[in-house]
């Protein structure tokens, strides 16, 4: 056992970093599974040369700068093949104790060792290569052991499992078990197992089981998360350098800020800004808050600092990098935080900044103006208390107004802003508590009359911005709404609102514009096998009721109807606006909606694929959009659907409902289709919820072999053998249909015989064997007579 709520906390900084950082530096390892399970082959006649291929991929896993146990293993293979062969056979052999067998192989690789090892200290057969050998043969049940590795994992987890120096079996079996549980943990993961989904590619095992992703997070518990918080003091120590001075008094930097010739109006500006900063900044915090590229921070603090030594003749750090040199003489400095990595916050020099309060710098720009010709916008933040009215209530487009007076008739806090407030400014639409987050982006539509605010809606976010996310920006600590609370309308400069727009489209990306392939019903009919009567049928349904359900037998191509029925209603093949997901008796609400997962500081509310979904169709209210379940049968309604089943109605379509989690107004726009898929030849399924059955229309998918399109396609394989099976199937279902205890719903599909420009034996025989046998084997489990006659027909189709 451990700590299950250690491990999720793990997982929120894993699954973080896991594209940008993660995957790019482990990837190898699920190549290297991939390497070995396409090379391995024990029986090689070639045994060395085998081994050598399979282990390519295995790069620092079996070899370091003091650790060679690939090169060993591969050396003892040429000198000795069969004996090395059969070490690996029996280290293979699952019918004994795993154990017994790594203690075999460690033991045999000293033998080896003495007879041709030729004077090596080691062999390096230990635990941790053993095991990698085990989990490269079978990734579906073994992980990689270190000990130091697994220690830690323990130990941060929580685990109940000890770990003992020299205790080898203990140790492996525990282990064993240890990340069994926590496989079985990253399984209920549905965000994470999609990550590396979404990574894999040909080259790398797919990982049905998560095994080599459960060894790759343990290693960054090891690696990483069991540092955080322990970085050094040279990381987050004391300002430096602490070994050098400009000998400079505030009475010198007061005579030198008078100086227009060292102190410049650029000068001026940065000091002005560090002051008002509190005295000690980043360059990037400084170019959010005030205006202009870091740059002119950086190169005009430099410039500064010649200007002031080639004035002062104080003396310079001596220092490797000559910018570097410079800043020193007017601040001192040290490394930002892990989330500003490679910069330097820096802080004036105390007896700079006590010259500043000596000077008069209120004329002095504090925010950078715009260029001549370029626009002058305001920036907002506008708070929405949920309680009154909500940003999530509003369509885009529609116009909200905001009271400049409170309903006592004062005046709203800082009154101001609502004054300064003009037509095009931007606004970012903030949901105050228990919400907390960004959900919208508007802007000001018409300015104020004396007694309201006017703004419009230009877009809902599909995946809202955290308040703690915001606020644990350094950038971003000294705006408005972060320094006082109170009030409604806050200001925000351009770098804030810049700043916050690259967090928002970071998880909420703009479609970029590109070509989109056209797609009519023509595109649909040649490529579905159904008549044009039946298309215009199915298209008039789900126009009319909004959600439909394509049932019907094994094979009759649903999935792949679905994705052209929505092609053919957009006219055209836009992925963008199709949302695709398959039902199972694991997923829930939380994984539809939204549902609290845990973070680092307890718990957050996390949007599902249906909610953002919604969201998205909403902000292009003129378009279509599809939402796809396949095997909508298979999870359970009520707890999937919630208050949705209302909603999706088409009677109730833009309807709001208020949502239990979070207490916001939402509907299901009219602009998005349900399209689900449901089997009927499957016998374990109950049927399905009759709130969920009256909602949806259902349209049967049958066999389409006597259809003109697949007629045609037959036609063009020009195959004997193809047109006597097709007969003898088309026989099959006349008997199916009129079994009754089957039916029409469990004939056979003609989808199992497309898809293919030629026709062969071999294919249409593994159809047979592979598809249609297993299927008659359960539909007549009872009756092996008429299973055995049936299998003597379509296997005598290829006599």
């Amino acid at each position: 056992m451990f700590d299950k709520f250690r491990l999720k906390d793990v997982l929120v900084d894993y699954k973080k970093n896991f594209v940008t950082t993660e995957w790019g530096n482990e990837k190898y390892k699920w190549e290297a599974v991939k390497c070995f399970q396409d090379n391995w082959d024990v029986n090689a006649d070639d045994f060395a040369d085998m081994l050598s291929r399979s282990l390519a991929k295995t790069l620092n896993l079996l070899a370091s700068t003091n650790n060679f146990p690939r090169g060993m293993i591969e050396g003892f293979a040429k000198t000795a093949p069969e004996e090395v062969r059969a070490m690996f056979i029996n280290l293979y052999d699952e019918s004994k104790d795993v154990y017994d067998r790594i203690k075999a192989f460690k033991d045999q690789s000293s033998i080896m060792l003495e007879k041709y090892g030729n004077g090596a200290a080691q062999h390096y057969q230990y635990e941790n290569a053993i095991t990698i050998y085990l989990w490269l043969r079978y990734p579906d049940k073994y992980y990689i052991y270190k000990y130091g590795e697994i220690k830690t994992v323990a130990d941060e987890l929580g685990s109940d499992y000890r770990f003992k120096k020299g205790a080898y079996a203990d140790n492996i079996r525990s282990f064993i078990k240890f990340y069994d549980e926590i496989c079985d943990e990253l399984k209920l993961d549905t965000e994470l197992v999609n990550l590396l989904k979404s990574q894999l590619t040909d080259t790398c095992y797919p990982d049905p089981d998560l095994k080599t992703l459960t060894i790759d997070v343990g290693f960054y518990i090891s690696r990483y998360y069991s540092q955080k918080g322990k970085e050094t003091s040279a990381q987050e120590g004391e300002w430096f350098p602490s070994e050098y001075e400009p000998g400079l008094s505030v009475d010198d930097w007061v005579r030198l800020l008078s100086d227009k010739n060292v102190f410049t109006e650029g000068s001026l500006e940065i000091m002005r800004r560090m002051k008002d900063y509190g005295g000690q900044a980043t360059c990037t915090q400084l170019s959010v808050k005030y205006g202009e590229t870091k740059n002119f921070y950086n190169s005009g603090s430099v410039a500064l600092a010649r200007r002031v030594v080639e004035k002062a003749g104080c003396p310079v750090m001596e220092r490797d990098n000559e910018n570097s040199r410079w800043w020193t003489v007017l601040y001192v400095g040290k490394v930002a935080g892990k989330d500003e990595e490679g910069s330097y916050v820096w802080k004036l020099r105390d007896e700079l900044s006590d010259a500043l309060d000596k000077v008069d710098l209120s004329q002095i720009q504090l925010y950078a103006v715009s260029e001549e010709g370029e626009d002058e916008h305001h920036y907002w933040w506008l708070n929405a208390n949920p309680k009154i009215w909500s940003f999530s209530g509003i369509a885009v487009g529609d116009v909200q107004s905001y009271t400049l007076y409170n309903e006592n008739g004062n005046k709203r806090r800082i009154f101001q802003n609502f004054l300064d407030a003009k037509v095009g400014d931007m606004v970012i639409g903030y949901e105050s508590n228990p919400v907390k987050q960004i959900v919208a982006i508007a802007k000001i539509s018409a300015e104020q009359d004396g007694k309201k605010l006017d703004f419009e809606k230009v877009e809902g976010l599909t995946s809202p911005i955290d308040y703690q996310t915001l606020k644990a920006y350094p950038e971003l600590e000294k705006m408005e709404y972060f320094v006082n609370p109170q009030g409604s309308l806050f200001k925000l400069t351009k770098g804030e609102y810049d700043f916050i727009m690259d967090i928002i489209r970071d998880e909420n990306p703009i479609s970029t514009e590109k070509a989109i392939d056209a797609y009519t019903k023509d595109d649909f009919l040649d490529e579905v096998y159904m008549s044009e009567g039946r298309y215009n049928s199915l298209v008039a349904v789900l126009r009319n009721k909004k959600n439909i359900i394509l049932q019907g037998a094994p094979g009759v191509g649903k999935t792949f109807a679905a994705k052209r029925l929505a092609y053919s209603m957009m006219g055209e093949k836009d992925e963008s606006r199709i949302e695709f997901v398959q039902f199972h008796q694991n997923y829930s609400y939380e994984d539809f909606m939204m549902g609290y997962k845990p973070v680092e500081n307890g718990f957050e509310l996390k949007y599902g694929i249906f909610y953002r979904f919604c969201q998205k169709a909403a902000n292009q209210p003129d378009k279509d959009y599809f939402f796809i379940i396949d095997e909508i049968n298979r999870g359970n309604m009520s707890k999937i659907f919630g208050e949705l089943l209302m909603l999706i109605e088409k009677d109730y379509r833009g309807v709001k409902a208020t949502l239990a989690y979070n207490g916001l107004p939402f509907s299901v726009p009219a602009n998005l289709y349900i399209i689900g898929m449901m089997n009927t030849a499957d016998r374990s399924l109950a049927m399905i919820d009759y709130a969920l059955r009256r909602r949806f229309s259902f349209f049967n998918m049958e066999p389409a072999f006597d259809s003109d399109g697949f007629i045609q396609y037959q036609n063009s394989l020009n195959n004997e053998t193809f047109n006597e099976l097709i007969e003898k199937v088309k026989e099959l279902n006349k008997e199916i249909a009129s079994d009754k205890s089957l039916g029409k719903g469990f004939c056979i599909g003609h989808s199992y015989f497309c898809g293919h420009d030629t026709c062969s034996d071999e294919w249409l025989r593994s159809v047979v064997d592979f598809d249609i046998l297993p299927m008659l084997s359960e539909y007549w489990f009872d009756d092996t007579a008429k299973l055995q006659r049936w299998e003597n027909i379509l296997h005598g189709v290829f006599q």
